[in-house]
């Protein structure tokens, strides 16, 4: 049985990992961010944003070509990598892994994405997996073809219920008890971990459970869901699954709880972005 844990800025302030005061460049993290296409091309700018503020030193953005010029527009911060298709092809997803100037310790597959054949996603986390890249997979990743792919590594999948019923082919559950138990089974199944998105977040591993509510109903509008994504990426660079899936979760919803205090129900998902030093800073550990 899975071991319910209490999620309080104690315990996330213990997640947090320290940051060397010796550091270099990439010692803190390197994390890929593959996603968009000719409608979603924000989704994957909103990732690596978040990645980036997690503390992340290094984001790659891997985006349709033709989204490239209005990424690399939006923000200096990220370092895109133009992919030859708009959807992702077994031939894009093969040149990706070959055009990258790092090892990234952590990759967000799928926001916004378009997926020309299962096999081409199925060689991108073979691919990853064989660089011993940590996966966090999302919205249009969030296929049953790559349960088997993904089993036994601990890769985060971060569904809201109707793609949980897509992956998993089951639904989630009626209340928050019935979702417990499914999540916790699919858990066990599939060694790996699973977020849950919801008004309260269930966030599982095979051994330990978290319930984490979310903080304001103004977080309905979209692109929270990628943030959550890049955040989650950013701390997988350097710390477990679950620990990163807590840390994502938590401080999506306290940066969120400010946009709102300062916007009201008005607020967007760039907005939630601009809080997020506010939320994180009180909790930085230098040694």
């Amino acid at each position: 049985m899975s071991v319910k844990i209490e999620v309080s800025p104690g315990l996330v302030k213990s997640l947090m990992v320290p940051r060397q005061s010796g550091s270099r460049k990439g010692d803190n993290g390197t994390v890929l961010i593959v996603g968009g296409n000719k409608i979603y091309h924000g989704a994957p700018i909103l990732a690596s944003l978040a990645a980036l503020r997690s503390g992340t030193d290094l984001v790659y953005t891997a985006v349709p070509r033709s989204n490239s010029v209005s990424t690399k527009a939006f923000s200096p911060n990220s370092i895109v990598l133009p992919t030859s298709d708009d959807k992702l092809t077994l031939g894009s997803a093969n040149r990706l892994t070959s055009m990258l100037p790092k090892k990234p310790h952590s990759a967000a597959i799928g926001m916004g994405m378009t997926i020309a054949k299962p096999e081409a996603l199925k060689s991108l986390i073979k691919r990853l997996r064989g660089m011993e890249t940590q996966l966090l997979l999302d919205a249009s990743a969030l296929i049953p073809d790559i349960l088997n792919d993904i089993a036994g590594t601990n890769t985060i999948v971060t569904p809201h219920p109707g793609e949980y019923k897509r992956i998993f082919g089951e639904e989630a559950g009626k209340d928050e008890a019935e979702q417990i138990m499914n999540v916790r089974k699919m858990t066990e199944r599939y060694q790996i971990t699973i977020v849950l998105k919801g008004p309260v977040n269930v966030v599982c591993d095979k051994d330990k459970v978290a319930l984490i509510k979310r903080s304001t109903p103004a977080m309905t509008v979209g692109g929270t869901g990628d943030i959550l994504s890049g955040l989650a990426a950013g701390f997988l660079s350097k710390m477990k699954p679950f620990d990163a899936s807590i840390l994502g979760v938590y401080f999506n919803g306290v940066a969120a709880s400010l946009a709102y205090r300062r916007l009201g129900l008005h607020i967007v998902a760039t907005d939630i972005i601009d809080e997020l030093p506010n939320a994180l800073k009180d909790f930085d550990v230098i040694e």
